[in-house]
């Protein structure tokens, strides 16, 4: 039994889906008019271990993500530009795609963009005024009447009394309320647009979503969610427009991940107190450890990033691929180590707890090695894999993770914003602070050459290159019947 936290009742719920064993899940996505900031990442990131753990589980899940393609911010940012809207956001689409990708995020069964489907959006705005829940404004406009929802407010737990005295005080002429939200905003000069029958324009931001998970999951899903600053007011308005359109009840379960901080303050772009993945993935051995990071905290709470933060997720992981090192593959079975797992994963998916429940593994694999009980060892290496690749971590072999370069005092300020495919793998070393770093290929050359130096018996050259690999941050180590293996410091 899955409990998940609601944001609506503020309890943990039974996942019980509307379809036995069959999940619609829809996920406000991005707007795309830059890059992915780590707290994008983190939101991505937690909703992607969502749809692996309730596919573990055994659930079919329809995952829907949208993207929001039309939006003040876009308009403006191309404009700035001098391109075309269609151009940057499919720049920045193909971006989002490829630091996912980096992180191990999966893509969604469907990812709707908010261009696709100005007919929906049209069809509900349309229905909103033909029940009295929206008007068309003297402007052009079409706004949404807060006032004549009766629920306005429960997910949020605002009262419209309070809100309206805390409304900012210049109030558009042209809304009934000053709590009203826009539907359909009438053309700028300049600006796109698509015919409507209220005019040339283009959607509210709320709207869209509405639009868009209904028409792919229904009018009644199982799961919503996003970051917690969309708690309110976007998803408060989604719920208001849902409900009042459709007449069903829109959403069971609302799933909110926290904030991430910078100094213990959070991270946003009007702050200027961001970093971007592609600023941050260069400074780490591997973009596994941004990852881990995340999952080391409950995705309710909010986290504070910071390079000791990153430091210790890094050798968390190191200390969980070293324990994997030299041990045979073999059947996975399971053990009292899955059902542990299972236990606080089903507890509103307790990533920390199920991170410990893989050290607790780690420590038991090297008791079982170091008593040579290698049988033992294999089959809890076996099972831990398993594990942690629900969580989408341990994704590479122990040989693949020590050859990774760790970047030397490396920080998101100091780094290229526009790293390649392969950022993060040979970035620096351990050995010396002047030394090159040397890439795989170079590194096996040299391999062979002190092997075949020590077969010679020539000594002083398998030395030499063993020095020379040293000085460049990669080890040697000399196994049984003459074979070697390396690694990064």
């Amino acid at each position: 039994m899955i409990r998940i936290h609601n944001s609506l009742t503020g309890e943990k719920q039974e996942l019980k889906p509307i379809k036995p064993w069959h999940v619609g899940m829809y996920v406000c996505g991005m707007t795309v008019y830059d890059f992915l900031h780590i707290g994008h990442a983190r939101m991505m990131t937690v909703f992607d271990v969502v749809s692996r753990y309730l596919r573990h589980r055994g659930y079919k899940l329809t995952y829907v993500r949208n993207i929001t393609d039309i939006d003040d911010k876009i308009i403006k940012r191309a404009a700035e530009n001098g391109e075309s809207i269609d151009a940057l956001t499919d720049r920045f689409i193909q971006a989002m795609h490829d630091d996912c990708a980096l992180l191990g995020i999966a893509r969604p069964e469907f990812e709707p963009r908010a261009t696709q489907h100005l007919p929906d959006i049209i069809a509900m705005i349309s229905t909103l005024i033909e029940k009295g829940f929206a008007y068309a404004a003297a402007n052009g406009d079409v706004m949404y009447a807060v006032a004549q929802f009766e629920g306005y407010g429960k997910l949020s737990g605002k009262r419209l009394a309070d809100l309206r005295a805390g409304a900012r005080v210049e109030v558009d002429e042209f809304k009934r309320d000053p709590l009203d939200f826009v539907l359909w905003k009438h053309a700028k000069p300049g600006e796109p647009a698509w015919d409507s029958p209220w005019g040339p324009g283009r959607p509210g931001w709320h709207i869209e979503c509405s639009a868009m998970s209904t028409a792919l999951l229904g009018t009644h899903f199982d799961i919503h969610g996003g970051g917690m600053d969309l708690k309110f007011p976007h998803h408060e308005n989604e719920i208001a427009q849902s409900c009042a359109a459709t007449g069903d009840r829109f959403a069971n379960l609302w799933i909110h991940n926290g904030f991430v901080n910078i100094d213990n303050e959070k991270m946003s772009k009007s702050l200027g107190n961001f970093f971007t993945v592609r600023e941050v993935l260069p400074t780490l051995r591997h973009p596994e450890v941004l990852r881990f990071f995340f999952l080391a905290s409950h995705y309710r709470g909010p986290i504070n990033y910071s390079f000791d933060q990153l430091e210790q997720a890094d050798s968390a992981l190191r200390g969980i691929y070293t324990a994997l090192r030299d041990v045979p593959t073999v059947p996975v079975i399971e053990t009292e180590y899955t059902a542990r797992f299972h236990e606080v994963m089903d507890d509103d998916l307790n990533t920390p707890e199920a991170i410990a429940v893989l050290q607790r593994m780690t420590r038991e694999i090297n008791l079982a090695k170091d008593t040579g009980k290698e049988k033992k060892a294999a089959a809890l290496s076996a099972e831990l894999l398993s594990l942690a690749r629900v969580l989408g971590i341990i994704t590479l072999s122990p040989d693949q993770w020590f050859r990774l370069a760790k970047p030397v005092a490396a920080t998101p300020a100091t780094v290229d914003a526009e790293p390649g495919p392969d950022a993060g793998s040979e970035q620096g070393s351990q050995g010396s602070p002047n030394a090159a770093p040397v890439g795989d290929a170079e590194v096996e050359r040299l391999i062979e050459a002190r092997s075949a130096a020590r077969k010679a018996k020539d000594f002083a050259e398998s030395d030499r290159i063993r020095d020379e690999l040293a000085a460049a941050g990669v080890i040697v180590e000399d196994k049984p019947g003459g074979k070697s293996t390396w690694r990064r410091a």
